[in-house]
């Protein structure tokens, strides 16, 4: 059963971290695990050594989950994220989502490394995510509901937390960043899409599109988890840029910008 799958990562991890209360989470995108650098009193587990946990397969993520102290927070970081692509079911992409829920963690920055839609953006840009579509039939939530982590039909009004967002577009004017704002569409992959695809997404809403971000943030909201979402916009989308795509330009560009994002999580991190 998935909830005692989840249930058993959980209780691993609390004999090493033990009772501490962890304040909140942070999933780390493409090329941006420098984050955890600014911890303090880190302890890295390893993703291998969690019993139930799914194992990492893409280059740019590491496979740990990451603790330590922001200030004066307690921090978990998802250091190496899941992909539907890969073939994972949606719930494993999903899965460390639910053992935040089981570390009773109440608020979750996921940040994302993704192409720019929007003619405004360019690389090297952070976007604040304000919403979301989900451009596969396939969410973390389908099949046999557990009542321990939430309900059947979970309100989706407000996916990512407008307190949050404005505390992080407040931030940002601390930190004299051009913070963008925009709507993410979630896209399967692992192909880059095509231009007539782009066209499409555009017309429907989109200013950013990545193949990532959304199964987590259903998850969370299901799970009662309060999240703000960070997009590094790595490249312009197909049909909107010269050249081709590669893994290596959008992790390179991600590397550029983690100073901006490092900083701004940092101090988000201890506004809340």
């Amino acid at each position: 059963m998935f909830y005692n799958r989840v249930l058993e990562s959980k209780e691993y991890i609390r004999n090493i971290i033990k009772e501490e209360k962890i304040d909140l989470a942070i999933i780390l995108g493409s090329g941006l695990g420098k984050i955890t650098d600014i911890f303090e009193n880190k302890v890295v587990i390893p993703y291998k050594d969690i019993p139930g946990f799914p194992q990492i397969t893409v280059k740019g993520h590491e496979g740990n989950l990451v603790f330590g102290n922001i200030g004066n927070k307690k921090v978990m970081a998802v250091s190496g994220r899941f992909h539907y692509y890969e073939g994972f079911t949606m719930k494993e992409v999903a899965y460390p989502v639910f053992l935040m829920k089981l570390l009773d963690i109440k608020t979750m920055i996921v940040s994302n490394a993704c192409g720019g839609i929007n003619p405004n953006f360019k690389p090297g840009d952070i976007m604040i995510i304000t919403d979301f579509i989900n451009s596969i039939s396939n969410n973390p939530l389908i099949g046999a509901n557990d009542e321990r982590f939430g309900v059947r039909f979970p309100d989706m009004s407000e996916p990512f937390s407008n307190e949050l967002i404005e505390k992080t577009e407040l931030e940002g004017k601390k930190l004299g960043l051009d913070l963008k704002k925009g709507v993410y569409t979630f896209f399967q992959g692992p192909y880059y899409e095509t231009k007539a695809e782009i066209r499409m997404y555009k017309l429907l809403g989109s200013d950013a599109i990545g193949m990532s971000t959304v199964p987590e943030v259903i998850a969370s909201n299901y799970l009662g988890i309060k999240t703000v979402g960070l997009s590094c916009i790595t490249n312009m989308a197909t049909g909107l840029r010269d050249g081709k795509h590669s893994h290596e330009e959008v992790l390179e560009i991600a590397k550029k910008t983690s100073e901006n994002l490092c900083k701004l999580v940092e101090n988000l991190v201890m506004s809340m």
